[in-house]
């Protein structure tokens, strides 16, 4: 839990295809696993998107070897953040490992 601080964090994109259609739809479904407001970026100063949103995260087409910005607000911020990069740095499993799986 924070204390209302925007938590942040970033982690390569290594999977194959980049941010495509696949590794989207599991990221934002996990974004929308957790109440926080989550955002998303391709480079640190932004635009920043709303990872909660599938269409604004798959017009991002990050490419592979991209890093990738989180940042989060809200009570379980510190854990959105932390299964983000989870999901990314373990490229996006079939099955979402126990830690991005809360």
């Amino acid at each position: 839990m924070t204390d209302g601080a925007p938590v942040n964090g970033s982690v390569l994109l290594t999977h194959e295809v980049g941010l495509h259609a696949r590794p989207s739809v599991k990221l934002t479904k996990l974004a929308k696993g957790f109440s926080s407001k989550i955002e998303l970026a391709a480079a640190e100063g932004g635009p920043w998107i709303d990872a909660k949103s599938i269409v604004k995260v798959m017009a991002a087409k990050a490419p592979k070897h991209t890093v990738l910005h989180f940042r989060a607000e809200g009570p379980d911020a510190e854990a959105a953040v932390a299964a983000l990069i989870d999901l990314v740095q373990s490229d996006f499993p079939e099955q979402p490992s126990e830690s991005a799986a809360r």
